[in-house]
């Protein structure tokens, strides 16, 4: 069990880390050369095991933002609460630049909307008319800007547009709610602490972006139910007020579900009297229109319906428009 842990932390240290977090990269390093840390993280359930989530449930628990010696003693001495930890938590990337990219979607639609997302973690990404955006271009100029009515948010959403710039307009959202196995509370610290431990060392104002957020939501929380997204649909979005188009959005997590009930919740929203929203890495689905050749596909894809309407950075920090829309601009 100790080589697949050392083969999972040697991929991660030369594959996902570089570029985006070097203490991370050095984490991982020490973690595929050390017997006796992967000991420990093989008594970890195996799909609670990805190095993200264990270098976030660690330092939830205390370990220093310091090289590898530090964090190893601290995995040590801590051993069963990383274990017992590791065991009820999962990657909840709950961030809101996504609604960067997802926001020509959105503006697609007739309001006013009743938001319904499945894995919501703390609900972030329901609050696309309380934040800014800022699409610049490939130059970093300023391409086009949205603020809400009261004037800019404390949350702004920065991201870099190639091609055209699609028509983008605020929506009107009248109802929010969520699904998630183990939702969130921005109002408690502690889930608070959990969101901002899950941006990787060294990603410059992620962090900050997220408590910012998660102030916005915490002062007109969502309703956010606990629970599988299949079995809980139906009845929460019988919730949403009938006067409202109902959008379901599932932002990035997907990927977290097996195939089999995938395919059955992605059949399952479409079968319903709503319009559905997501970014996904393309092979994760075979239903786009047109379809997206997977070994080409620039990014991941953001779809209306299954449409395809964009290919995205998966966080959102950059995208490009691949759908029919009026252009904002010429």
């Amino acid at each position: 069990m100790t080589d697949a842990v050392q083969l999972r932390y040697a991929r991660f240290a030369a594959e996902e880390a570089p570029g985006r977090s070097a203490l991370y990269e050095a984490w991982a390093h020490g973690v595929a050369d050390d017997a006796e840390i992967r000991e420990v993280l093989a008594r970890i359930p195996e799909n609670r095991r990805q190095p993200p989530l264990v270098f976030a449930v660690t330092r939830l628990l205390g370990a220093p933002l310091d090289g590898y010696p530090h964090w190893r003693d601290f995995v040590l001495r801590h051993a069963d609460d990383v274990v017992a930890e590791c065991a009820i938590r999962s990657l909840q990337t709950n961030e809101p630049l996504r609604l960067a990219a997802l926001l020509p979607v959105l503006s697609e639609i007739d309001g006013p909307l009743a938001l319904l997302e499945l894995g919501a973690a703390g609900g972030l990404c329901l609050y696309p008319d309380r934040y800014s955006y800022r699409f610049v271009g490939e130059d970093g100029h300023l391409r086009a800007g949205l603020d809400p009515v009261s004037g800019e948010s404390t949350v702004v959403l920065t991201s870099r547009v190639t091609g055209t710039l699609p028509r983008v307009r605020l929506p009107e959202v009248v109802w929010r709610a969520g699904i998630d196995l183990a939702p969130l509370d921005v109002a408690d610290e502690r889930d608070r602490r959990w969101l901002r431990g899950l941006v990787w060392p060294g990603e410059s104002g992620r962090e900050e972006r997220i408590e910012a957020a998660a102030s916005i939501v915490a002062a007109e929380p969502p309703l956010l139910v606990a629970g599988d997204a299949l079995a809980q649909l139906d009845a929460l979005a019988a919730q949403a007020p009938a006067d409202a188009t109902l959008v379901i959005t599932t932002p990035g997590v997907l990927v977290h579900i097996p195939r089999a009930d995938r395919t059955a919740l992605v059949e399952r929203i479409r079968a319903m009297s709503a319009r559905w929203v997501t970014i996904d890495p393309p092979g994760l689905l075979d239903i786009w229109t047109p379809a997206v050749d997977v070994e080409t596909g620039p990014g991941f894809v953001v779809a209306l319906d299954g449409e395809v309407r964009a290919s995205a950075d998966p966080l959102g920090r950059h995208w490009e428009w691949r759908g029919a829309s009026e252009a904002h601009e010429s």
